[in-house]
């Protein structure tokens, strides 16, 4: 195709529900004559006049001026027949997650669009080169996946099959900025890029609780003072169990069972007795109470200490030091530091405080032959402020009185420890690195861009960082070394670095 532009162009909304009907306001709100279309009678008439009370909320809060919002509402006609939009420059189409049914749609709207006008895929899932297969101009196919809510979301990822005409790709993406959103580039494999990078967020929790090494409420208040807007077991509560698990199965199977994707056992008992999340009143939590916020631990100032030196040297050794500072002021005395180590953290008679690389306590302390040592978890932001949710482990063979001192030393420090067992990775180190590494797989096989990754994921999911942001603050051999313990410890696939990685410079193996 040559160059294409939509601007001022009509266009018809195929399914009048949550997501066809944003899709159709923000259409309307950017100019667009909006032609709305639903199988179920009277669904478009019944979405307009729902639109109808939302614009004239946003009218009442003074977010829009009422002429605006009248010129919106005008500019969309609900439809009873897919032949009134024969002149439509566009189709979106937002209908059920199902390949056989949209495939037939596409092949009706063939036969009465015009052999110009495009179409457009709002699936999260289906592969845009199948749904395109069969048809006669496969190359006007595209994918134009928007996020819920519709109005409120920015992230649009354009989705190309092999058959989608550069052209096409490319007028979307302008399109969806001209509606205000971020467009993102993204090839069709499964999960696109929001729905294939974010996997390991739930993947990890869940096997955490599979193997027991945390609870709920502690994995979710580690993530939350990571950044994330919401911890991975509340998030699925929220998403629905059923529906998460469905999606996770469906990357699985599409990835031919590749263990990295492979379901949870703990999801599937809780979809199979019921326990779908908010929607069924119990997931993680029962509803409408939620999590509760967990105990707050009173920790004892650590014991008097001869010595304590902080080893290592970049950021986080940086904040150990100045928060050991602090911490043993009062006593008229400071740290040693010892920059040169090839570990991070603190000494403390003997006794050591180590930030994770992977390893587990129990594998630290006899590599270092230190009986009480302890483990604790990657911050993501620094300073991290006071009271910060740390996740920590102690190794199994520690003095009894170690496993209260490092909880002492922790609070002292400024954070919040919270013990766990003595899993690899911990929580936020192990989930964050397998993001990075799942992110750096997609960037390998051409399913987008860095840059695209870290819009898509900051837009699609609210994270904090994008992972390529976050492995520049990280290091890519400290990450290596990190999935290199996960997977000597697993002895599988799923924690096998990606060849992204390992072709960085200064990468160790």
């Amino acid at each position: 195709m040559t160059t294409l532009s939509f601007e001022g162009a009509p266009l018809l909304v195929i399914g009048a529900g949550i997501m066809g009907a944003g899709i159709a306001q923000v259409a309307a709100q950017a100019g667009h004559t909006v032609q709305l279309f639903d199988t179920r009678e009277g669904a478009a008439t019944q979405a307009k006049a729902k639109l109808a009370g939302t614009l004239d909320g946003l009218v009442a809060k003074g977010r829009i001026e009422p002429g605006a919002a009248q010129a919106t509402l005008a500019r969309i006609t609900p439809v009873a027949a897919l032949e009134e939009a024969r002149g439509v420059r566009l189709v979106v189409e937002a209908i059920v997650e199902d390949l056989a049914i949209k495939r037939a749609l596409f092949k009706q709207l063939e036969a009465l669009v015009a052999a110009d006008c495009v179409l457009a895929s709002n699936t999260s899932s289906i592969s845009i080169t199948a749904l395109a297969s069969g048809l006669a101009q496969p190359g006007r196919l595209v994918g134009m996946h928007f996020f819920n809510p519709v109005p409120l979301m920015k992230l649009v990822e354009v989705v190309s099959g092999l058959h989608t005409d550069a052209a096409v790709a490319d007028a979307i993406f302008v399109l969806s900025k001209a509606w205000g959103k971020v467009p993102v580039h993204t090839r069709s494999t499964p999960g696109f890029i929001v729905n294939r990078i974010a996997r390991p967020y739930y993947a990890e929790a869940l096997a955490l609780l599979l193997e027991q090494a945390a609870t709920p409420p502690v994995l979710d208040a580690c993530l939350r003072a990571a950044g994330f807007r919401m911890g991975p077991c509340e998030l699925m509560d929220l998403i629905g169990h059923d529906t998460n698990f469905a999606v996770t199965n469906s990357v699985f199977e599409a990835n031919f069972q590749d263990k990295r994707y492979m379901p949870s056992l703990v999801q599937r008992e809780m979809v199979d007795g019921g326990l779908l999340g908010r929607k069924s009143g119990r997931g993680f939590y029962r509803y409408p109470e939620g999590a509760a916020a967990l105990p707050v631990a009173v920790h004892e100032a650590p014991a008097t200490a001869r010595e304590v030196t902080v080893h290592g040297h970049g950021p986080i050794a940086d904040a150990l030091e100045a928060a050991a500072t602090q911490a043993l002021a009062p006593q008229g005395w400071g740290p040693a530091r010892e920059p040169g180590s090839d570990w991070t953290g603190l000494s403390i008679d003997g006794a050591r405080l180590v930030l994770t690389d992977g390893r587990t306590a129990g594998e630290r302390a006899r590599a270092a032959g230190v009986r009480d040592l302890a483990v604790f978890d990657r911050p993501l932001q620094l300073p991290a402020a006071p009271g910060t949710a740390r996740a920590f482990a102690v190794s199994a063979g520690a003095s009894a009185t170690w496993g209260p001192q490092a909880a002492a030393w922790l609070s002292a420090l400024g954070f919040a420890p919270l013990p766990v067992s003595d899993s690899p990775g911990l929580i936020v180190a192990r989930t964050v690195g397998m993001l990075i590494n799942e992110a750096a797989d997609a960037v390998l096989q051409g399913v987008c861009t860095e840059a695209g990754a870290d819009s898509a994921m900051k837009l699609g999911v609210s994270y904090p960082a994008g992972p390529f942001e976050w492995l520049a603050r990280w290091s890519v051999p400290e990450v290596v070394v990190l999935l290199d313990a996960l997977d000597h410890h697993y002895r599988g696939e799923r924690y096998r670095t990606s060849p992204w990685l390992l072709r960085q410079p200064a990468t160790p193996r």
